[in-house]
């Protein structure tokens, strides 16, 4: 039996719960919200889907003892009206609110007896995917973070469009924070198999900046955004069920920082599996120290687990 858990069900949770169940991944599926209304309502949709599904989700509400024997748990849970579109704080609009479902949901996780992989979205994403670490205390091959696995997507789209070509032809990374410090790797990126540096003709400043800015130029419009990131969400979700071994940027831990970081890794029944350490030029690993120090700088100063 296959059991995932999905803890905070607004924009994103909600859709990461529908992907599954559409899906048919799981077996059974455990929703908690703090609304409770909101959460009986999400169950109540998703169950009245049900019969028209070619299977069959066990919907389990607001229990976390349920978590024991879940496989992975996704943390989509924020504030989505507390991001400041119009300011550099960006992501960390949520910053505040944030830590504090951390520090309420962390000893709850704890307590279940959960022993699986545990997925981190909320935002900022680096910061509060190493927080969700330390006050759980979870191996941090355990705990990662979506991070940069959507940023490096809208890379490829842009880059895809500006050459007339699908965004899965393109290969690379988007390295650093999910959110104002992060970059594109431009070593590491290639289309059809040939480097970016092949393609003279195109604006590669303007292509990162495209990127960095995606989730705006969607948020401009529906103010949040859920489709993307929650099909990330579950994409990582199901590499682990699966032991897929799947290679893609994520948030993940590396010792040379200390902190989480979005670079690539490899996915699998463990969670983190290894770090992907690629060959990156001089001043693309200033700019990944640079990100992860200022990621490291927002965590180390939030309240720890008492010892």
């Amino acid at each position: 039996m296959r059991k995932y858990g999905v803890i905070g069900l607004g924009q994103v949770g909600a859709t990461v719960a529908y992907t599954l169940v559409q899906h048919g991944t799981v077996d059974e599926l455990v929703l908690i919200d703090h609304d409770e209304a909101l959460a009986r309502a999400q169950k109540l949709d998703l169950d009245d889907a049900s019969p028209r599904l070619g299977s069959t989700t066990k919907i389990i509400l607001n229990d976390y003892a349920a978590l024991a024997d879940a496989e992975v748990l996704i943390v989509a849970s924020g504030n989505i009206g507390a991001i400041d579109m119009t300011s550099s704080k960006g992501r960390f609009g949520e910053y505040e609110s944030n830590q504090a479902i951390v520090r309420d949901i962390a000893p709850k996780i704890v307590a279940s007896g959960f022993k699986g992989i545990l997925i981190d979205i909320m935002n900022p994403c680096d910061v509060m995917t190493d927080y969700l670490q330390r006050m759980t205390g979870f191996a941090r091959n355990r705990v990662f973070g979506t991070g940069t696995f959507l940023d490096t997507a809208r890379m490829q789209k842009y880059v895809g469009q500006a050459l007339g070509t699908n965004g899965k032809n393109v290969a690379g990374y988007v390295y650093g924070e999910h959110g104002n410090s992060q970059f594109v790797a431009w070593s590491t990126v290639a289309v059809n198999g040939q480097p970016i540096a092949n393609f003279k003709t195109l604006d590669l400043k303007q292509l990162e900046e495209d990127a960095r800015q995606g989730a705006f130029a969607v948020m401009a419009g529906k103010h949040y955004t859920n489709f993307a990131i929650a099909t990330c969400g579950v994409r990582l979700a199901e590499a682990v069920s699966a032991d897929e071994q799947l290679a893609c940027p994520v948030s993940a831990f590396d010792p040379d920082f200390g902190t989480y970081v979005g670079m690539p890794a490899v996915i699998g029944k463990n969670g983190i599996e290894s770090l992907i350490h690629l060959e990156l030029t001089a001043a693309e690993q200033d700019s990944l120290a640079s990100s992860a120090k200022f990621i490291k700088s927002k965590v180390d100063v939030l309240p720890q687990a008492a010892k």
